[in-house]
């Protein structure tokens, strides 16, 4: 037992001091105006969206940007009258509305819109964002500014996120803490590491790096289209990865039976599939989640005070992001137990895969790659 707990006080010293800075607040993209601004195509994927479609295309089409810019919606299969919402709006001589073609084999159904909208599309910038996600006015000049400044072929933001029920005060601001964990913006942002991931919910990218790797196809079954983008462009020139003050998602999570679907879809895609991987995630979670709580509460000596000391710098990393949502420390302690709540959905999604259910998203059920 006190191995265990030394080794979990040695593992939470190195994440906090070495492991990219992650539990920091993290860049943030701000309001600012470009020196250039090249024309812009916002391509939006929608399927059942009627309920947020009109807050979110309207706020893309309200738009400050001194450039051009005009905004496509997919239409990917909708049965609740998102395409009638979104034609509703106004501005519509900057909206085009397509009606989306069945999904071939082979494509995650997101990523099939998204082709579809980039095909009409000539801009030299793109910004793939989800039909849920409502922009400030100036968010287009921000991030076509980030580009400018920091040379990057694509700007992805981790949009801010509703927190409001008590299962996503409990749950959502680990969903950004873990990610930051699994993919410190630090190193994302280096382009001497390759480190390479994205937030889906807006990503802008220059047309000129999406065709170096082949366009949409070259993705075309990922589920986890973001970090796919990112792994596919990272290699051929830089990438900036932030937090958004600019952008936030209206997409409620009411009941903690929600985020455990949000989450199982996509976790077991996060690990190949692989039961190795699996067996390797639940043991290094245990490890640095849920030793040191176990030992402090359970232990005596040495072990006690290591669980003890591993818990407490624990929590104290978990304070930045709970700070971000406006929520407060007392939330840190329980990190343990939430961390738990994220293992067990990864592996309820490991059982759905085996037991042939696959990944459930938009009515759509799938057991392969794609979805």
């Amino acid at each position: 037992m006190t191995a265990l707990a030394v080794v979990a006080l040695l593992a939470w010293l190195y994440l906090v001091a070495l492991h990219g800075g992650f539990w920091h607040d993290g860049e943030r993209l701000s309001a600012s105006r470009p020196a250039a601004c090249p024309p812009v195509a916002a391509v939006v994927p929608a399927r059942d969206e009627a309920g947020f479609v009109a807050a979110s295309v309207g706020s893309l089409l309200a738009q400050d940007y001194p450039g051009p810019f005009r905004v496509v919606l997919v239409d990917d299969g909708s049965t609740d009258g998102t395409t009638a919402a979104a034609r509703a709006l106004p501005g519509a001589d900057r909206l085009t509305v397509l009606e989306g073609a069945p999904r071939p084999p082979g494509w995650a159904g997101k990523l099939w819109a998204v082709q579809q909208g980039f095909s009409v599309t000539d801009e030299e910038l793109l910004l793939f964002t989800d039909a849920d996600i409502v922009h400030d006015p100036g968010h287009f000049s921000a991030l076509v500014a980030q580009a400018e400044r920091t040379g990057a072929d694509m700007v992805s933001e981790m949009v801010a996120l509703r927190c409001e029920s008590l299962a996503e005060r409990a749950l959502v601001p680990a969903f950004v803490y873990l990610f930051a964990l699994l993919y410190p913006f630090a190193w994302v942002n280096d382009a001497r590491r390759a480190t390479a991931a994205a937030a889906g919910g807006t990503v802008l990218i220059r047309r000129r790096a999406l065709e170096r790797i082949g366009g949409i196809v070259a993705i075309r079954g990922a589920l986890i289209d973001d970090v796919a983008l990112a792994s596919a462009v990272k290699p051929g020139g830089p990438i900036w990865l932030g937090h958004s003050r600019l952008a936030r998602s209206i997409r409620p999570y009411p009941g903690f039976a929600d985020i455990w679907r949000m989450v199982a879809r996509s976790a077991y895609v996060q690990l190949r599939h692989s039961p190795l991987f699996l067996l390797l995630t639940t043991l290094g979670l245990g490890l640095v989640f849920l030793v040191p709580p176990g030992t402090a509460l359970f232990a005596q000596g040495a072990a006690r005070a290591c669980g003890a000391a591993a818990w407490v710098i624990m929590a104290a990393s978990f304070v930045p992001t709970l700070r971000r949502f406006r929520l407060s420390w007392f939330w840190a302690p329980a990190l343990p137990a939430i961390a738990f709540f994220y293992l067990a959905a990864t592996i309820g999604s490991a059982i759905d895969h085996h037991r042939g259910r696959g990944v459930v998203w938009k009515h759509r059920a799938y057991t392969g790659n794609t979805a």
